[in-house]
């Protein structure tokens, strides 16, 4: 007889890692998400947060949450398609609708949750999603829940999602979805190029702003911004409140009747308790201070393109990125785990990504530098890893050179 929790008592490799002293991952934090974190009472410069625009502390943000939480309470104890739907949830649609520059927008506890709920909303029965093979998983999630087929093209590949359309043929429905910014490896898609191939088909197409809200455009309101397109090139724009809005839930923003058969078709937010009272309001804050203070935004570029300088000059290879998520690639697990911890014990906090998150021999450390971190906190960042990857990666050149 097959037990079905054989293989949780299998499951051996992360145990192995945590008895070589180089597991890298649950760590307790003890301090807000700012430049510096405290764990077990050490000081660390954090380059491990996607809180891109330092707002996950700021004051202005904290007081509109206690200010929601004074007025509607901690939690609003069921579904927005129920009881569960305040004004604060209306007036952040609002706000993101504007934000995205589209007609409507929807909310969600998540952006896991939005991803799963707007793709098999939106792909039934006869139709295909189509997305880039290093698409989020919640994107993959979604697909899978659908009922709809799913195929792939080649990665930022224009030329192969023409191929997998053309294949398909013009009797399917067909959503194509990709991300905005990819968040392993900080690389753009090439919406553009991307957008007319999916004209040419007859195919919708969704962009997950995740990574790129806050960040891409001069106003960070995203990918569109950035490469000057507008609803009619791109139908629905998607993402998470997790990163530069400093709160958690999901949105996507679209026509009108796009986001009303969204909203009463889609069970993960029909399902599930609406967001909070404190993060809706923090997230709405959010949305104010980047049209507000545009020079956030700068900040946070200009400490990348540092970072990004500092990290050629020692020889480091940084992948495609283009965007302030530097990938720091080292394509072997045990010396990326190695460095991670040697950087750790060092005071560094920086995330190690090996497969399946990044494709296999493309293990990387990945880091961001937010808008509030000084140079003196760069610099000091920057001289600790300069030291532990001389030790670690000895030179080889197949690492170290870009």
């Amino acid at each position: 007889m097959t037990d079905i929790f054989d293989k949780c008592r299998n499951f051996t490799i992360v145990k192995q890692l945590m008895e070589s002293g180089i597991y890298p991952y649950f760590k307790e934090l003890e301090s807000e998400q700012a430049p510096e974190i405290t764990i077990k009472g050490k000081k660390f410069i954090m380059f491990g947060s996607n809180n891109y625009l330092g707002l996950a502390n700021d004051p202005r943000m904290k007081q509109a949450a206690i200010d929601a939480v004074k007025k509607f309470g901690t939690g609003v104890a069921g579904s927005r398609f129920l009881n569960g739907n305040t004004v604060l949830h209306m007036e952040l649609e609002r706000k993101l609708a504007a934000f995205k520059g589209r007609e409507a927008a929807i909310i969600y506890a998540t952006g896991y949750q939005m991803n799963l709920g707007v793709i098999a909303a939106l792909v039934g029965k006869g139709d295909f999603a189509v997305i880039d093979k290093l698409d989020h998983a919640s994107i993959l999630d979604g697909c899978r829940l659908s009922q709809g087929e799913i195929r792939r093209f080649k990665h930022n590949n224009p030329a192969d999602l023409e191929r997998v359309l053309k294949e398909i043929g013009p009797r399917h429905g067909k959503l194509v979805i990709v991300d905005g910014v990819f968040s392993m490896e900080g690389d753009i898609a090439p919406i553009p190029e991307l957008s007319r191939i999916c004209r040419k088909y007859g195919a919708r197409f969704m962009v997950d702003d995740a990574h790129a809200s806050g960040v891409l455009g001069k106003r960070g309101h995203g990918t569109c911004e950035h490469f000057g397109l507008t609803r009619k090139e791109v139908d629905l724009v998607v993402g998470t409140c997790s990163k530069s809005f400093a709160s958690v839930g999901g949105f996507a923003a679209g026509d009108a009747d796009i986001i009303h058969y969204i909203q009463h078709l889609s069970r993960s937010m029909i399902f599930s308790a609406a967001l909070p009272p404190a993060s809706v309001a923090a997230i709405s804050k959010a949305i104010d201070i980047i049209d507000a203070e545009p020079e956030r935004i700068k900040k946070l570029w200009d400490n990348s393109k540092y970072l990004m300088k500092r990290f050629g000059d020692m020889g480091l290879n940084t992948g495609e990125t283009q965007t302030p998520i530097i990938p720091v690639v080292i394509g072997d697990n045990e010396k990326t785990f190695r460095l991670w911890r040697m950087l750790y014990d060092h005071g560094l906090f920086t995330n190690p990504v090996v497969s399946p998150a990044v494709p296999p021999k493309r293990s990387l450390l990945r880091v961001v530098a937010t808008a509030t971190h000084t140079r003196e906190q760069l610099d000091r960042a920057l001289n600790i890893f300069e030291a532990c990857a001389k030790k670690v990666l000895k030179k080889k050149p197949a690492v170290l050179v870009k």
